[in-house]
């Protein structure tokens, strides 16, 4: 018996129950979601609402912050570290893979020259972004490499991530 097998039970069936719904309703399978974000007097500090929920964003202290919470390119880290997990956990359950355990670690760089107006040799974006999944569970190797490639292909931040959409300010 694998730890997470309660949780897989619990998500078969939500995963059967949306499948059902959105193909007799495939319309409600397509969603919009939407963030926001301002600052917080004169704290600089960001609360972020995302859905129902509200994290707050800060810069460190080089850059006037207080470090209250993560930085916006920490929380895409973040977001796709989430979304990752998630989607293994989807995956297991398509795959009826047991687990035991889930974890992704995310990491990248970034050059911040060009948000304090110097030049950079390139625009300012987080680069090399890598993840590294740990997975624990009694499947075969063969079964896990089928779950990591379904993970791959399945994740919508990490396709956001790689093939990249328009993004433009709105009027």
């Amino acid at each position: 018996m694998a730890k997470l097998d309660s949780y897989i039970a619990r998500k078969a069936q939500a995963i059967a129950d949306r499948q059902a719904d959105w193909t007799a309703n495939p319309d409600k399978a397509v969603v919009s979601i939407k963030a926001s974000s301002k600052v917080a007097g004169i704290t600089g500090a960001r609360p972020t609402r995302m859905g129902d929920h509200t994290v707050l964003s800060d810069s460190a202290p080089g850059l006037a912050g207080h470090s209250l919470g993560p930085t916006a390119p920490e929380m895409l880290l973040g977001a796709l570290a989430s979304c990752m997990v998630h989607t293994y956990l989807i995956e297991a359950t398509l795959l009826n893979i047991p687990l035991d355990h889930v974890e992704v670690e995310v990491s990248g760089t970034l050059d911040y020259k060009p948000v304090v107006g110097l030049p950079g040799e390139q625009p300012c974006a987080l680069r090399d972004i890598t993840y590294k999944a740990h997975i624990e569970s009694p499947a075969a190797e063969a079964e896990i490499a089928r779950m990591h490639a379904a993970a791959e292909a399945a994740c919508p931040v990490l396709n956001t991530l790689r093939y990249p959409v328009n993004v433009q300010r709105a009027e």
